[in-house]
């Protein structure tokens, strides 16, 4: 019999650490949370100094029951969830549920998942954190206060089911602020001059136009702001002197990359992969946990995946150190190991991102993972191992050349050491610009114009020709699911274990969608449920007050702020913001009256608000029920968007159909509508990308039942007549292998993916239930 207990969070962890552990540990897990506050009800106290009311999670009563039974008389009970806050809450609740002597109960850290990891742990055992256990508990209470006493505003005001989050709400805000700031932004027409020309000695090379008197060309400050300008000067050069003013030489050093903390993985990923924070944070996971390796057994690939420092361990560093030394030869190890500073407040306790062991390169442990398990892998690895490496060593030559009253401009860069570019280079956001930078800020782009020929200063050029090219400053891109992140990042709102929640959950929500493009824009409603809070509650959506609450986490971790002071100082205010929202924000179901007339019956009409937005409707309603699509003009005057009638024709009764907007966007209605209230959809059914399970040659194809439900059949019906009501999501059952899995929400459970595969019994929860009120 075993005589310890180890209990983790996870199944697969569990079964990893018993592989490892042998016939005196009994390993069981937790399958997550024990305890939590109520769904049915606010299950905090405020009287009572924020007293929470945690209560057993539904379906756990028999997993606290088994745990109970294997507890009984072991030596020892070894907690061992995640080592951050989240884990340290259900090692809390765990020790709480377990009918057993305190003093036999230990906690237990590890930052990867190995033998030799997992037996130092044992070794050291320590007591739990309270003051861990509390940063956690404030912060659940902080969204419990938030999400729980504003979304029932919002449904009185708005409509039901919408929510607010203390973080997801700032989110939310930053991109409607960009979205603002592109629609005010007004382009600036410039030009800029390219000329080719030829030294004494080939090849022929390009030189832009760098100044124009003693002042530099800058798109905003200084330009050539039109085509005839840049005509002119074109005319006016074309009979100077062209001559060398000066040569400069240097040699560049570019630095590698740190090694991954948990943003920088999820932007990476997203640019490198096209994987979403969601997705990469489920693939590391399983990482973490274990791959079962053949004969190896499981093995856990990489360290904890959620973490904001990029400390590597010595023992990481020389075993990194003998693998370039023997794979690329020792001029590409560094004298001394390299040191990458953390961000202020990182938790250095934790490690950067990397293999935990590199015994087991990507190709060698490929044929055991999934496509995206490998890939994500190899990024890792080929990261850390770059990460290590010296600096690529660039010889440049910059190039002024004087003609007339202008300097034109010419730089070549050969590369002359590649250095950890041998193996790793940084990605680059898809609106141009670079993910990281040089030395002295030059970007990898920059770095790859090639040769210029050799040229001495004072040297006369012949020129072949002045090319112009127009050109329009550019708004600030929108935001995409990468650079979101790294947003949130830099403002310091939400860590390494919320960011991918945060974006999950303000999609799931509708305040944001994501085009074509993958950028992130807002929707109507996102907009208005913004400017609502903003103007009712100016602290909670304020980006340095939800920072300042994440400080204050930390001083709650530790020890450095009591949790309970923490929570009233935000209380108070919070508190006195709610009553006065209650009264004074603007009730948008009431409607706005309009000097509008209606259509059909002459009444005024009125604003009011969608799932779609806001439109015009009868203020006679329900006797009228006419309504009107609208656009405002640059003044913001209301024009009515006339119905579009289409050459469709009803299949019921042969009228015109006409264009519509819908809760799902644009669908056709029939023209006799309410007579006839036929529907059909406006677009074809979206693909998913998903081959059919049952008859293996049609595809799933996202469809949407007349009342708006979504639904996913195969494209071959009525020949097939396969339908979920469970979205498809084309990647592999971490399982048994099938080509997808399926993914369901529920205000209960949240977010679950399970396995179609007949014996399969895969189940995860990728998104917890996000807090509102009931």
């Amino acid at each position: 019999m075993a005589k310890n207990l180890v209990i983790v969070e996870s199944p697969t962890k569990a079964k990893t650490l018993q592989k490892y552990l042998g016939r005196d540990y009994q390993v069981k897990a937790s399958v997550g949370h024990v305890k939590d506050l109520p769904k049915s009800k606010l299950g905090v106290n405020i009287e009572k100094g924020f007293e929470p009311e945690y209560e057993v999670i539904h379906g756990k009563k028999k997993v606290i029951s088994e745990l109970r039974k294997a507890a009984q008389g072991k030596d020892y009970i070894f907690l061992a969830p995640d080592p951050d806050r989240e884990g340290e809450a259900i090692a809390w609740h765990i020790a709480e549920s377990l009918d057993v002597d305190r003093d036999r109960v230990r906690r237990v850290l590890f930052h990867e998942i190995t033998k030799r990891a997992v037996l130092e742990a044992l070794k050291n055992p320590r007591d739990l954190d309270r003051n861990l256990f509390e940063a956690q508990q404030a912060r659940r209470i902080l969204d419990r206060l938030v999400g729980y006493q504003i979304s029932p505003l919002l449904w009185e005001k708005v409509r039901r089911g919408l929510s607010a989050g203390r973080v997801q709400s700032v989110a939310v805000r930053l991109i409607v602020e960009r979205e603002r700031e592109i629609q005010r932004f007004q382009p600036k027409e410039y030009w800029s001059l390219t000329a080719r020309l030829e030294g004494k000695e080939p090849p022929q090379f390009f030189a832009r136009l760098f100044k124009i008197g003693d002042r530099k060309l800058d798109p905003e400050t200084f330009r050539l702001e039109n085509e005839q300008a840049a005509r002119e000067l074109i005319e006016a050069l074309r009979t100077v002197e062209w001559r060398v003013a000066k040569v400069e030489r240097k040699e560049r050093r570019r630095f590698p990359a740190p090694p991954f903390t948990t943003s920088r993985l999820q932007q990476e990923a997203a640019r490198k992969l096209g994987y979403s924070p969601p997705r990469t944070m489920r693939i590391a996971q399983r990482l973490y946990e274990g791959i079962e390796l053949g004969s190896e057994g499981m093995v856990g690939l990489i360290t904890y995946m959620r973490t904001d420092s990029t400390r590597v361990s010595s023992e990481a560093q020389q075993e990194a150190r003998q693998l370039i030394a023997a794979k690329f030869g020792e001029q590409y190890l560094p004298p001394q190991p390299p040191v990458y500073p953390s961000k202020k407040g990182a938790q250095d306790a934790h490690e950067a991102i990397r293999p935990t062991s590199l015994e087991y390169p990507p190709e060698r442990v490929e044929l055991f993972l999934s496509k995206e398990e490998f890939q994500l892998y190899k990024l890792i690895w080929d990261r850390f191992l770059s990460s290590q490496m010296v600096p690529a060593v660039y010889d440049t030559t910059t190039v002024d050349i004087a003609a007339g009253h202008t300097i034109f401009r010419a730089s070549g860069h050969i590369l002359k050491f590649d250095g950890f570019s041998r193996v790793y280079t940084e990605g680059r956001d898809d609106d141009g610009r670079t993910a990281g930078q040089g030395e002295e800020g030059e970007t990898e782009g920059e770095l790859k114009e090639g040769q210029l020929p050799p040229l001495a200063e004072g040297e006369l050029l012949r020129l072949h020709e002045i090319i112009p090219k127009q050109h329009f400053t550019q708004p600030p891109p929108r935001f995409t699911q990468a650079t979101l992140v790294k947003e949130l990042e830099e403002k310091g709102i939400g860590r390494p274990s919320t960011y991918a929640t945060i974006v999950g959950t303000i999609l799931n929500r509708e305040y944001v969608v994501e085009d074509s493009s993958k950028r992130l824009r807002p929707t109507e409603l996102g907009i208005l449920v913004t400017d609502l809070l903003v103007d009712a509650f100016p602290d909670i959506v304020n980006v340095e007050f939800t920072a300042g609450m994440e400080e204050e986490l930390d001083k709650i971790e530790e020890g450095k702020e009591r949790w309970t002071e923490a929570l009233r100082r935000f209380y108070e205010p919070f508190k006195r913001d709610l009553e006065h929202a209650k009264e004074r924000m603007r009730d948008v179901k009431a409607g706005q009256p309009t000097d509008i007339p209606c259509p059909a019956c002459g009444e005024k009409m009125v604003l009011r608000w969608g799932r779609t937005g806001e439109y015009l409707a009868c203020a006679r309603y329900p006797e009228c029920r006419t309504t009107r699509n609208f656009v405002r003009d640059e003044s913001g005057a209301i024009q009515i968007v006339e119905r579009e009638t289409t050459d469709e024709k009803c299949p019921k009764c042969g009228r015109p159909m006409e264009v519509r907007f819908g809760r799902y966007g644009k669908f056709l209605g029939c023209s006799a509508y309410p007579e006839c209230k036929t529907v059909l959809p406006f677009d074809r059914p979206k693909e998913t990308g998903v081959h059919c399970p049952d008859c293996k040659e049609g595809k799933l194809l996202e469809k949407r039942t007349r009342t708006g439900k979504t639904f996913f059949s195969c494209n071959r019906y009525p020949t097939c007549r396969f339908a979920t009501w469970q979205r498809p999501v084309p990647e592999p059952c971490p399982e048994c292998g099938a080509p997808f899995v399926v993914e369901k929400t529920t205000k209960r459970s949240g977010t679950v993916r399970s396995c179609l595969a007949e014996g399969c019994k895969y189940s995860e929860i990728v998104a917890e239930a996000v807090d509102e009120a009931p």
